[in-house]
């Protein structure tokens, strides 16, 4: 279900020059205030390898979606930020994905299921969330 769900969101997300793997960096992004993240944190947030999403970001700022600035406490780090495009193309994308999201998913659940839904996620990240705090 998962799999067939994200290839129908990508489909959506792909009407915007977006693959699904690019709406999430910038939606993970656009949750901060400043609209950065070190490249550790995105990594650990998106459960991504590291070596996948320093590819992934290389290739989002040659396309002017994010840029990569120095981190000034720790010179070895790099801040991913989200540029003017970068959040000009997530504020016209979010609505359609939005919609997708509802229509495929969300609307398709009664209440009583969302809320199932939303204790079996709480069980399974705080298992995860264990997972990696051991390593």
């Amino acid at each position: 279900m998962q799999l067939q769900l994200q290839a129908r969101l990508s489909r959506g997300l792909g009407e915007f020059g977006l693959s699904y793997q690019d709406y999430l960096v910038l939606a993970t992004l656009s949750d901060q205030p400043s609209g950065r993240r070190r490249v550790v944190e995105l990594s650990d947030e998106l459960g991504w390898e590291k070596s996948r999403l320093s590819h992934h970001l290389t290739r989002m700022c040659e396309r002017g979606l994010v840029s990569k600035e120095p981190c000034p406490n720790d010179h070895r780090g790099t801040f991913i930020v989200l540029n003017d495009a970068g959040r000009e193309i997530l504020q016209r994308t979010a609505p359609a994905h939005v919609r997708d999201v509802r229509a495929y998913f969300f609307d398709r659940l009664s209440p009583d299921q969302v809320t199932t839904l939303a204790n079996i996620a709480d069980e399974i990240l705080t298992v995860l969330a264990a997972a990696n705090r051991e390593g």
